[in-house]
């Protein structure tokens, strides 16, 4: 009965250290996995660009910029359109979205980015916002406008492929399209008009959003 008495603090003892333990390996547990979250949010938020850095990125070149056209007449749609050229059956370009085209391709001239190809949406508003900014344009099916969502799988097959092969060694590919495609393909919030995303490919792993530049942000790169 004594030796039994004697013996059951010890076996108490046991029990809350085991128990200590088990909390103690619990606790390490969710700190390391708590760690682990932060980490990729981090690296997340590394893979974000802005300013200088960005500017510094776009100099180095294997970066692709997709712009959407700038702004447009909304009382216009495309419904009675008979072909890409039927500029009159379209939605177009405002004279605001030509000056805000005009001022971003001054900006870029400005920062001497360098631009390798660029490719537009057949459509006029796309092709007539590419010529503006740079001077020139490749009117391409593969970044065509289409609708965000209903389409079939491979809708988008072509401008996904696009967006994930790096460009020319030491160029900048340029995308001029819609908000839709963008949209479908990133599932991030739409693009503004006269916004562009800046993209960097990763072959087999897809593509990254690096930044978004607005329509009036392009000075702001350059910035101190």
């Amino acid at each position: 009965m004594g030796n039994s008495l004697r013996c059951a603090p010890a076996k108490h003892l046991t029990a809350s250290r085991r128990l200590a333990f088990l909390l103690w390996a619990l606790a390490t547990a969710a700190l390391i996995a708590l760690s682990s979250y932060g980490a990729a949010f981090a690296a997340t938020d590394a893979d974000a660009l802005s300013g200088r850095p960005l500017l510094a990125a776009l100099k180095a070149g294997g970066l692709i910029l997709y712009f959407r056209h700038t702004s447009t007449d909304f009382g216009q749609n495309d419904e009675q359109m008979t072909g890409f050229e039927d500029c009159a059956r379209q939605r177009n370009l405002t004279d605001l979205g030509r000056d805000e085209a005009r001022a971003i391709g001054v900006a870029i001239k400005r920062l001497a980015l360098p631009v390798g190809d660029v490719l537009a949406s057949p459509f006029c508003r796309t092709m007539e916002t590419a010529k503006l900014i740079f001077g020139r344009a490749v009117s391409t099916s593969a970044v065509r406008g289409g609708p965000a969502t209903g389409v079939a799988p491979d809708r988008y097959a072509e401008l996904r492929k696009l967006l994930s092969s790096p460009p020319a060694v030491g160029t900048d590919l340029v995308i001029v399209s819609h908000g839709n495609p963008f949209r479908a393909v990133s599932d991030v919030p739409y693009l503004a008009e006269g916004e562009a995303a800046v993209i960097r490919p990763l072959g087999a792993a897809g593509f990254r959003i690096v930044a978004r530049i607005p329509k009036d942000g392009w000075d702001s790169l350059a910035a101190p």
